[in-house]
């Protein structure tokens, strides 16, 4: 047998990678009799049939699995952000982070489109994000700019791009690996959103090394529903200096008194951006908790 990655599953199909080549195969009749889940990103175990055909006889624990996108072993996120058309989301961004983190994934920030804002404009968005020592990378298909450093953290590394439509994901994608030929979205001038491209979740191979995933664009994602109130701070590091300060060690950084992180926005240390949409996440959290 051969150990593969999943790069796609299409119409009971799905599509192996190996250290050598790809195969297309189907599932052992024991898979689909425990309805046994595969997502792109999981390794297995294959048999093969053919100089091209295999069959999925097991499936290698999973280091994470993320619900949307669905994918499993994922390493980071590439959390892509235009700077214009449209406007930066600091709320999903940060709620990526958060997901992201909260499944031991990697977030890394790429703002694109940088050829249509300024620098300070640049720099403002820079520095709430490298408070919370999120790495950062500023990049344009029109100049070429930050593609070097694009491929520089994705190289070796099983990745997902994310963010909603019209950011310009399948454009960094075919900039960075020409010959994906990814269909590309415009901006609609009614309601100036992207119009969903991609349709479904496939890891693609970089010539350079390591897969990708262009995942479908989404404006909105769930938190996880197994996250506590007290949990959710640990997923904002920019406040992990602050935190042991606070009065109280079950402190949610809300309405206690002597909050430490609190001070720190008072005093500019912490991003109001950042902590209003803590706020927002945790009345959401806290809305979870009691529903259950």
């Amino acid at each position: 047998m051969k150990e593969g990655i999943i790069l796609k599953g299409y119409s009971g199909f799905y599509y192996v990678k190996t250290q050598n080549q790809v195969y297309e195969c189907s599932l052992r009749g024991k898979n689909r009799i425990k309805k046994v889940k595969f997502l792109p990103g999981d390794r297995v175990k294959i048999s093969i049939i053919n100089e091209n055909k295999g069959v999925i006889e097991e499936l290698l624990p999973r280091k994470n699995e993320l619900i949307r996108p669905p994918l499993a072993n994922i390493e980071q996120l590439i959390i892509v952000s235009s700077l214009a058309n449209p406007e930066p989301d600091l709320w999903l961004i940060d709620r990526l982070t958060v997901l992201a983190l909260w499944n031991k994934v990697n977030p890394i920030i790429c703002f694109n489109k940088a050829d249509l804002v300024s620098e300070n404009q640049i720099e403002e968005l820079l520095k709430i994000y490298r408070q919370a020592n999120f790495i950062t990378i500023v990049s344009s298909v029109k100049n070429g700019q930050g593609l070097a450093d694009l491929k520089s953290v994705l190289k070796d590394k099983i990745s997902a791009f994310s963010g909603p439509s019209g950011v310009g994901k399948s454009s960094l994608l075919n900039a960075l690996q020409p010959g994906l030929k990814l269909t590309t979205g415009q901006i609609s001038k009614k309601l100036k959103r992207g119009k969903h491209t991609t349709r479904h979740v496939e890891l693609l191979s970089l010539d350079f090394g390591g897969v990708v995933a262009d995942t479908p664009g989404f404006s909105s994602s769930n938190l996880p529903s197994d996250i506590l109130r007290e949990e959710l701070a640990f997923l904002f590091p920019d406040f992990e200096p602050f935190r042991s300060d606070c009065k109280f060690n079950t402190c949610l950084h809300k309405e206690e008194p002597n909050c430490a992180v609190k001070k720190g926005v008072e005093e500019g240390k912490i991003p109001v951006s950042r902590y209003e949409n803590y706020i927002a996440f945790i009345e959401e959290v806290i809305k979870q908790e009691r529903s259950y």
